[in-house]
């Protein structure tokens, strides 16, 4: 069950969600990988916390390793991991003025620089897939509301907040909001989290 809050855009921000209310998604805990492993063992596996705990560790080491090589790893359904770079705007391939070529490295151009270093920086992308696309996660996702968000429900009605406003059931595409900040949460607006890629 994924517990949502109620989040409003400062109305005096100059957006067009200014003033809008989004629904968002209340995180209850962050688990590390020990608590994964921990977790995995209760499963009534043959193997222990450490056996699991000392797998995942190395699966995400060789991750980053196939990563930094160019690769990508896809993890059936749950994600594709792979980089992604964010160029420098080149305005030609050879500076003869300046003697210079566009290189293969991470940097920054200086002001009135026409070529040079064609990455501004690399990040990782992971790409859902099968089981975690996003039109498999509606059939299966549950929401409720939290008590805030069901009291200012009730408040909103003028009612007390003792009635269940939980909501159950695939399909909420209820947009994603903050204060102030990003308008409508995430970096889609009104779309989500995170800047995550998806395979459908």
């Amino acid at each position: 069950m994924i517990e949502l809050y109620l989040s409003k855009v400062d109305e005096t921000s100059e957006v067009e969600q200014a003033g809008k209310t989004y629904a968002r998604v209340s995180y209850k805990q962050t688990l590390s990988v020990q608590d994964m492993a921990k977790h995995m063992a209760e499963h009534n596996t043959i193997f222990s916390e450490g056996s699991i705990l000392g797998v995942l560790t190395d699966f995400f080491k060789c991750v980053r390793e196939q990563v930094l090589m160019g690769n990508t790893v896809k993890v059936d359904n749950l994600c594709i991991f792979k980089a992604t770079v964010e160029a420098n705007p080149l305005e030609t391939l050879y500076d003869a003025d300046q003697d210079k070529v566009a290189t293969a490295t991470i940097g920054t151009l200086a002001e009135g620089q026409k070529t040079g270093p064609a990455v501004k920086t690399v990040k990782l992308l992971a790409q859902s897939t099968g089981e975690f696309t996003r039109e498999e996660l509606k059939k299966d996702v549950k929401f409720a509301w939290t008590d805030k968000a069901k009291a200012e429900i009730a408040a909103a009605k003028g009612e007390s907040s003792n009635s269940d406003s939980s909501q159950s059931g695939g399909g909420g595409t209820t947009p994603g909001g903050n204060t102030g900040g990003n308008p409508g949460g995430g970096d889609n607006n009104g779309g989500g989290d995170d800047d995550t890629g998806e395979n459908d």
